[in-house]
C-alpha cells in the first residue's frame, strides 16, 4: 500500500523482519502510531535471513493485527531503509528498544542510517518492561516445541504460527 505525502504530515518508518510479529512489535507500531501522522510499518526482505514466513505473509499478519489502526500503513522493501525511508517521504525511523544490548547494534544502525540520509533521525522506543524478554527467534522457538504463545503473539498470528510449523514439522 503506498499512500501520498501530503505537505507537513509527520511520517515515519518502522522497519524490521517481524518473522512474526509479537505483541512486543504491536506495543511499538500502537505507540508509535499516536505520535506520527502516518506510520509505516516496513517489513524488510532480507536475503541473509531464512525467515519462517515469506514477505507477503508477514504483511499480511501485520495487516490484520494493525487493521485498527487507521494511520498505519504496512509495505515491505529490500532497500536500505535510509534510502527506503526517502523514498516514502519519511524523516524517521522508529527502532525498539528491550535491552542495553538492543541499544548497542541500533546505535550502531541509527549512525549508518543518518550517515546515508542525512535527513533521517531515529527514535528510539523502550518497548513495554512485559514484553523486554520476547523476539520473533523465542517465539518461534516455544511453537516449534508445542510451548504456548497466547500472551506472546495476536490469536491471528499465534493460528498462522502453529500452521506453519506443523507445515515445516511434516516436510522433516
Amino acid at each position: 500500500m503506498n499512500k501520498e505525502v501530503h505537505s507537513g504530515e509527520r511520517v515515519a518508518v518502522y522497519p524490521g523482519s517481524f518473522d512474526p510479529v509479537t505483541m512486543g512489535h504491536l506495543d511499538i507500531i500502537t505507540r508509535a502510531s499516536k505520535q506520527f501522522d502516518r506510520l509505516v510499518v516496513a517489513v524488510l526482505n532480507n536475503k541473509s535471513k531464512n525467515p519462517l514466513f515469506s514477505v507477503e505473509e508477514r504483511v499480511e499478519l501485520l495487516e490484520m493485527v494493525t487493521k485498527d489502526l487507521p494511520n498505519v500503513e504496512v509495505d515491505s522493501f529490500r532497500d536500505l531503509t535510509a534510502s527506503y525511508v526517502r523514498v516514502k517521504g519519511a524523516d524517521v525511523i522508529v527502532r525498539g528498544i528491550r535491552s542495553v544490548t538492543d541499544f548497542e547494534y541500533e546505535l550502531q544502525l541509527a549512525s549508518l542510517n543518518k550517515k546515508l540520509n542525512k535527513d533521517a533521525e531515529t527514535i528510539f522506543m523502550m518497548t513495554d518492561p512485559i514484553y523486554s524478554y520476547l523476539s520473533s527467534s523465542v517465539v518461534k522457538e516455544i511453537a516449534s516445541f508445542n510451548g504456548d504463545v497466547t500472551d506472546l503473539v495476536s490469536k491471528e498470528v499465534e493460528e498462522a504460527l502453529r500452521r506453519k510449523v506443523n507445515e515445516k514439522k511434516a516436510l522433516e
